[in-house]
């Protein structure tokens, strides 16, 4: 028997709209048009009273007076597909037509078979290759000194990217490589980032005279301006030390035009090959050197500042015969007014108020290797979440006054999250010791339980506004790269797992405070007891699930 597929946001009001429309008088093409004529609630106030509106301003246009015919209602009613939520109430109201889930089945449906929701609604084929301008050597490797915070928000995007599109079905490469044991490496492990290694007398020389050759070799190379321009010695000891006995230059403009490009600087014109760019070309073509051309995507994640520089490399790379498509992810400044800081001030900045706030909530406790890991991982959240809950075109503006210190419970930010995700390993682990003592006994499996029992207005909105639509929001990446235009910026929603992340904190932590989930041992209540460890157990895969696409693992426990 085939597996039915789970609840979906989309897929229920997309199948809404076309119950809402009917088959007669109305275009047939709806797809889009048609999310616009529903609206999902979200707000506890409204989930008291419906779960999704078809506004009154939406039933005047469709119908006569705003007047729903009695078979299109039924239709609402009896709607059933392929992940669509059970539909239970249904009502005509002063605001518009309104419906209620059936929520008892939808708890059913979701808690009895948690693991779709959490991962992509969809898995996908592909190549891509996420390159990160920022960790190019350029005269030396660079180091956590000498990182700018607007490129460590480069390389925290570019990771985040790669978790998600990787999970997505999608096959990731990241460039370049770095030196084993480098500064930069052990930098970017503290912050949980698994970058690609070289062993340090690795060279990449082959690859960058390939590079020569296919630039020297263009049918871009621009003869006639080399022809023009005379070097001079000192020039010509410059060009000897790039490799290069003479002048290489590339017309990009004619690359953009041959190509028909899109979204590329005007200025973008003849463009003389310097060393640095060899050996950044050379990265690429290393990177991608397993993957199909047909099916391969170069992300370029960098800086407002560097945009241009990159989009140069770009066509030097199109000039010397690469054909994936290009797409550049352009990343705002990071702003800390009055304050000049590099990425490892930063760090350890937000590290030793990590601490400071621990030993003032813990005092005494806060030593040893496992306090060490709680605040390295604490620490890493705060750093992940304070440069990645922004929409990446955005700047970005960072407190960094040394007193200004980290709260571990504020509703903002890492943090936060994290101690609302810890809280709910200790509900299981007093759930854990209360079975072995004998007090409660296990879980049953779902099936054998009544959901009605869920009454309290947090836990569907925790079901609604979390669950249900978590695998939609990881599947947006992917989406967009898609489905969006071919110009050369892409923009990639990787604000939306910190914001969820942070909305579902604010949002359980409310419910947890009101709600004494492990109750008092008696047979007459474990029903209910049950039914809500089913759903704190399902947000507790949700939050592993969304902190592994941040590589974020769980507090360390105590």
């Amino acid at each position: 028997m085939e597996e039915s597929a789970p609840f979906s946001i989309v897929s229920t009001v997309k199948a809404l709209s076309g119950a809402l429309r009917g088959d007669a008088g109305h275009e047939a093409d709806i797809s889009r048009e048609r999310e616009k004529l529903w609206f999902k609630e979200s707000s506890a106030k409204n989930l008291r009273n419906r779960d999704f509106l078809a506004p009154n301003t939406v039933l005047t246009t469709l119908y006569a007076g705003g007047e729903v015919p009695s078979d299109v209602l039924s239709a609402v009613r009896a709607l059933r597909g392929s992940g669509v939520l059970p539909i239970g109430a249904t009502e005509v109201t002063t605001e518009g037509l309104r419906v209620c889930v059936d929520r008892c089945a939808a708890f059913r449906g979701v808690l009895c078979g948690i693991m779709p929701y959490l991962k992509p609604a969809a898995q996908r084929q592909g190549c891509v290759l996420i390159n990160c301008p920022a960790l190019h050597t350029k005269q030396s490797v660079p180091s956590p000194d000498t990182l700018a915070l607007g490129q460590l928000r480069t390389i925290l995007i570019a990771d985040h990217l790669g978790a998600q599109l990787r999970r997505q079905g999608y096959t990731v490469s990241f460039c370049p490589a770095l030196p084993q044991e480098s500064d930069i490496v052990n930098f970017l492990k503290t912050l949980g980032i698994d970058w690609p290694t070289v062993p340090v007398s690795w060279t990449n020389e082959d690859r960058e005279e390939k590079m020569k050759k296919a630039l020297e070799n263009s049918a871009y190379r621009d003869r006639e301006t080399e022809k023009g321009k005379r070097r001079s010695r000192g020039e010509e000891i410059e060009g000897e030390k790039r490799g290069l006995k003479e002048d290489v230059r590339i017309n990009l403009k004619q690359v953009v035009q041959d190509e028909n490009l899109n979204g590329y600087d005007p200025s973008l014109g003849t463009c003389t090959v310097q060393r640095e760019a060899l050996c950044h070309l050379a990265q690429l073509d290393s990177a991608t050197a397993d993957f199909p051309a047909s099916t391969t995507t170069a992300l370029h994640v960098t800086s407002c500042q560097d945009e241009f520089r990159q989009q140069q490399t770009a066509m030097l790379w199109r000039a010397a015969g690469a054909t994936a498509l290009q797409r550049l992810v352009i990343c705002g400044p990071v702003k800390t007014p009055g304050v000049q800081m590099n990425a490892a001030q930063y760090f350890q900045l937000r590290k030793a108020q990590m601490k400071e706030a621990s030993e003032m909530k813990y005092g005494d406790q806060v030593e040893g290797q496992t306090w060490d890991d709680i605040i390295r991982v604490m620490t890493s959240a705060t750093v992940r979440f304070e440069l990645l809950s922004t929409v990446h075109t955005s700047p970005v503006t960072l407190d960094v006054q040394r007193d200004s210190g980290v709260s571990t419970k504020g509703p903002r930010g890492g943090v936060f999250v994290m101690y609302n995700c810890a809280r709910l390993h200790t509900l299981f682990s007093s759930y854990e010791k209360g079975v072995e003592q004998g007090l409660y006994p296990e879980i049953p499996g779902g099936t054998e339980l009544d959901f009605s029992a869920l009454k309290e207005e947090g836990e569907w909105l925790l079901l609604f506004n979390y669950l249900i639509p978590f695998s939609e929001i990881l599947d947006q990446s992917a989406q967009t790269l898609e489905h969006e235009g071919g110009g050369a910026r892409v923009q990639l929603r990787t604000e939306q797992v910190c914001r969820f992340l942070v909305s579902l904190s604010k949002d359980f932590s409310s419910y947890y405070n009101r709600v004494h989930v492990l109750g008092e041992p008696l047979p007459h209540l474990f029903n209910q007891m049950f039914c809500r460890l089913l759903l704190l157990r399902a947000l507790r895969e949700l939050y592993h699930s969304a902190l592994d696409s941040l590589n974020l693992p769980p507090i360390p426990q105590l």
